[in-house]
């Protein structure tokens, strides 16, 4: 299934040009046009899923191996020291394009012009773990 309106379906149907790093049958990897860092890649399957949570796990698993190969070749052939493998579910969480895909983006040094922080929530005296930890497991 395709979305007419959808960029990342327009290039899986090759509606649209992008710079192809990978394609099979199910996945389609291809440079992200703002190249947060030299050789940023966007991991896509060719068929729609809105994100992460509404893919399939056989889809997202071949996915995640694309961008695992991809990874490994931006450290070997980019000279990459690290690599960031990402993947926003909805608008809240930083979803700008609502198909399915995860970015590969590989880092050279530690002060490039992208960071992704984890800082300590300042309420989380207030927060009950035991208990938030048994409200999760309800919901699986």
């Amino acid at each position: 299934m395709h979305k007419d309106d959808c960029i990342f379906c327009k290039i899986a149907l090759g509606k649209v040009p992008a710079h192809k790093i990978y394609e099979d049958d199910d996945v389609i990897a291809f440079l992200d046009i703002s190249q947060t860092t030299k050789g940023h890649t966007l991991v896509i399957p060719k068929e729609h899923f809105d994100n992460y949570l509404a893919t399939p796990q056989e889809v997202m698993h071949k996915v995640m191996d694309v961008a695992q190969h991809i990874g490994q070749a931006q450290i070997y052939v980019l000279g990459a020291k690290g690599v960031n493998i990402l993947t926003n579910v909805n608008k809240e969480a930083g979803q700008s394009v609502m198909h399915f895909h995860v970015h590969v983006i590989p880092r050279y040094i530690s002060k490039e012009g992208f960071r992704i922080e984890m800082k300590e929530n300042p309420n989380i005296k207030d927060l009950s773990l035991p208990a938030l930890a048994e409200q999760i497991k309800k919901g699986l």
